[in-house]
C-alpha cells in the first residue's frame, strides 16, 4: 500500500462515514494496515567494480557504470555503456557490488538507433564463480527460493527492476545481435532502516570485523519476517532463528521481525504439529520466547503466547519416558554436520529437552501458572538424572554442558577445543562457544573465532555463511575469478542440501559470536525481564580493552573495560534510568 493511499485512507476514516464506499477490497482495512505495510526501504547502489568483461572490444564506456545514478532515463543519452554484438561475438561483463544485498537490479538505458527490446541474460551471484556458473543440475547452481539466473528483455530508454535474491556480484550478457545502450545497473537493496544500537570495539581489529559482519549477516534477513538466508532459504525455520534473536538483541534491540515471525511459526502449526516438521524446532521456539521475554520484558506479547505454550509443554511431557529419557519422534534433528552422528543427536535432544523445560518453568512462573512450572522443573530433573552417551560430535556435547549434563571442563579438554575448528558449525558455533565460556577457556573461544569466522572473512566474505569447514582450505577467494589450480570453494564444497552454489553465503545462524562476543566479552547478562538488572562480568582473554553498548528498552548502556598492569580488569558503565547494574570485578 502506497503512503499515498494510506493518507487517502486516514482521511477517509477521520472524516468518517466514508468506509462504507470504498471498493469491497478496501472494507475493513483499518484493521490490516499494521499487516500490510512493508516497513523495509530500498536504496539504489552503484557498482564498485567490474570484475570481468567478455568481448571487451565490443564493450565502450563500461566506467560510466561505476558512476552513481539516478534511475532515471533522459534524452541526453551521455555517459553511456555500449554493447555491441558483432561476427556472431555477443559481450559480457561482471559487476561487484562491493558487499552482500538483499533485493534486485535496476537497469536504465539508453537509445540506440533501434527501439526494439533487447534480450539479456542476468546471472547474481554470491560469489564471482556463482554469478559466472550455469545451472546444470551438477554444481549446485538453482533458482530455489530465489530467481538468481534469468533473461530479461530491456525497453528502449526505459527502466526494469528485476531480481529477488542475495548477491553482490551481477553477470550481464547482451543475447541479441545488436546495439545496448546502459546507462546504469544499480541493485535495489531492501533493508529495514534501523540503527546498530549495539556496539563493540576491542584491542583486537579482526574480532571487531567479525562482530560487525554477524551483525550484518542478521540485519540482511530481517526482512519481512526474520530469514534463514536472502538467497536461499528466504523462510522462518525457527530453530535456526534462536542465534539470530540473540544476535538482534545484542545489536537492535527490540524489532517487530522477530515476534512476527515467532507467531507465524505458532499460527502455521497447530497443535500437535512440530515445527518446521522437526520436534527440535518446537523446542526452540520456548527457548526463543524465554530469551526475548528477558531481553524485552514484554507482559503482553508473553500472555498472547500462553495457551500454545501451555499445550505444547504438555505435549512434550508425553515425550519423556519414565526413566527420563527424551522420545521425540522423527525428525530428529540438531544441524546438518551432526546429523550422521545419532549418539550426538541423542544426547543434544535430551539437552534440548532439559533446557526447553527450563524455559518452560521460567515463563509459568511468569505467567503464573506455578504447578506447570513446577512439573516443568520436575520432569527437567528426572531427565537429567538419565544417563546418556554423548557421541563425538561437538554440538550434542556443546548441548550437554549447556543442560548441565556433563562435566564443563572435561568436556571442552576431550571434545570442544580438540582439533580446534575442526567438526565446528555455523549454526553450533555458538553453543560451542557458550559451553566453551562455562569451561573458563575464553582465550581458546576468542581463538576459535578468530579462526573458523575469520576464515570466512579472508576468503573475502562480507557475510557469514551456511556452513564451513577447516577442511575446506586452502581455496581460492570468492570475490574474485577462480585461479587455474586453486579451489573453487562455492561449486565443489558443501553437503546435505547445500552442495555447491547451493550453499548460501548470508545465513543467519551464522552470527553466534556476535552475540557470545556481546554476552561474555563485553560481560552482559540479563538477570530480570526487559533487561532491567544486568551483570556485567567482562572475560578479556587475551584482549586489552574493549568497549561498546548494548540496547534495553530503557535505553543503551555503555561499557569500557581495560586490563591495567597488574592483570586486574577496570570496569567502567553508564546505564539508564531504570536498569541496575552488577558489576563483577576482575
Amino acid at each position: 500500500m502506497s503512503r499515498f493511499l494510506l493518507f487517502v485512507f486516514a482521511g477517509l476514516v477521520l472524516h468518517g462515514g466514508a468506509v462504507a464506499q470504498l471498493p469491497p477490497v478496501w472494507r475493513g482495512a483499518e484493521t490490516r494496515v499494521g499487516g500490510c505495510v512493508d516497513t523495509r526501504v530500498r536504496t539504489s547502489v552503484a557498482p564498485q567494480r567490474i570484475v570481468w568483461q567478455e568481448c571487451s572490444d565490443l564493450i565502450s564506456g563500461a566506467d560510466y557504470l561505476l558512476a552513481p545514478g539516478n534511475g532515471q532515463a533522459d534524452l541526453q543519452n551521455a555517459r553511456i555503456c555500449v554493447l555491441r554484438a558483432a561476427g556472431g561475438r555477443r559481450p559480457s561483463l561482471l559487476l561487484d557490488f562491493g558487499c552482500e544485498l538483499q533485493g534486485g537490479l535496476r537497469i536504465v538505458t539508453g537509445m540506440p538507433s533501434n527501439h526494439a527490446p533487447v534480450r539479456v541474460r542476468v546471472r547474481l551471484g554470491e560469489s564471482v564463480s556463482e554469478a559466472m556458473c550455469d545451472i546444470d543440475g551438477e554444481n549446485g547452481a538453482s533458482n530455489d527460493h530465489a530467481v538468481r539466473d534469468f533473461v530479461l528483455a530491456l525497453p528502449w530508454l526505459g527502466a526494469v527492476e528485476c531480481g529477488q535474491s542475495g548477491f553482490r556480484f551481477a553477470r550481464l550478457d547482451l543475447l541479441d545481435d545488436c546495439e545496448l545502450h546502459l546507462k546504469e545497473i544499480a541493485a535495489r537493496f531492501e533493508f529495514r532502516d534501523i540503527p546498530y544500537v549495539g556496539s563493540f570495539r576491542s584491542s583486537d581489529p579482526r574480532l571487531d570485523s567479525i562482530w560487525m559482519t554477524g551483525a550484518y549477516t542478521v540485519h540482511l534477513n530481517m526482512q519481512e519476517y526474520l530469514w534463514d538466508g536472502i538467497k536461499r532459504d528466504r523462510l522462518v525455520w525457527v530453530g535456526d532463528l534462536h542465534p539470530e534473536v540473540m544476535t538482534v538483541s545484542s545489536v537492535f534491540g527490540f524489532n517487530e521481525v522477530v515476534p512476527r515471525s515467532l507467531d507465524l511459526a505458532r499460527d502455521t502449526t497447530p497443535l500437535p504439529g512440530w515445527m518446521n516438521g522437526m520436534s527440535s524446532y518446537s523446542l526452540w521456539w520456548l527457548l526463543i520466547q524465554r530469551d526475548w521475554f528477558r531481553y524485552q520484558g514484554d507482559r503482553v506479547y508473553l500472555s498472547e503466547q500462553q495457551p500454545y505454550l501451555e499445550g505444547l509443554l504438555a505435549q512434550l511431557f508425553e515425550c519423556i519416558d519414565e526413566d527420563g529419557r527424551e522420545r521425540l519422534p522423527e525428525t530428529r534433528f540438531l544441524d546438518w554436520p551432526s546429523s550422521d552422528d545419532p549418539e550426538s543427536v541423542g544426547a543434544g535432544l535430551q539437552s534440548l529437552m532439559i533446557l526447553a523445560l527450563d524455559a518452560g518453568a521460567e515463563l509459568s512462573d511468569e505467567l503464573g501458572n506455578g504447578s506447570l512450572a513446577a512439573e516443568c522443573r520436575e520432569r527437567a530433573a528426572l531427565m537429567r538424572s538419565c544417563p546418556v552417551s554423548g557421541g563425538q560430535a561437538k554440538q550434542g556435547r556443546a548441548l550437554m554442558v549447556l543442560a548441565g549434563i556433563a562435566d564443563p571442563e572435561t568436556t571442552d579438554r576431550d571434545y570442544l577445543s580438540a582439533g580446534g575448528s575442526a567438526g565446528f558449525s555455523t549454526f553450533y558455533g555458538y553453543y560451542m562457544l557458550r559451553a566453551m565460556a562455562a569451561a573458563g577457556n575464553y582465550k581458546g573461544a576468542l581463538d576459535r573465532i578468530r579462526e573458523y569466522w575469520g576464515a570466512m572473512l579472508d576468503l573475502g566474505a562480507t557475510t557469514f555463511w551456511e556452513d564451513f569447514n577447516m577442511a575446506w582450505l586452502p581455496a581460492a577467494r570468492i570475490d574474485e575469478p577462480v585461479p587455474a589450480g586453486a579451489r573453487d570453494l562455492h561449486r565443489e564444497c558443501g553437503a546435505y542440501c547445500y552442495k555447491g552454489f547451493r550453499h548460501s553465503f548470508c545465513h543467519g545462524w551464522a552470527s553466534g559470536p556476535t552475540a557470545w562476543l556481546s554476552e561474555y566479552v563485553l560481560g552482559v547478562k540479563v538477570l530480570e525481564p526487559g533487561s532491567r538488572r544486568l551483570r556485567i562480568e567482562p572475560h578479556l582473554g587475551d584482549l586489552e580493552w574493549v568497549t561498546g553498548t548494548f540496547p534495553t528498552p530503557q535505553g543503551v548502556v555503555t561499557i569500557y573495560h581495560e586490563r591495567t598492569a597488574d592483570g586486574r580488569v577496570k570496569s567502567r558503565v553508564e546505564a539508564p534510568r531504570g536498569v541496575k547494574v552488577e558489576i563483577v570485578k576482575q
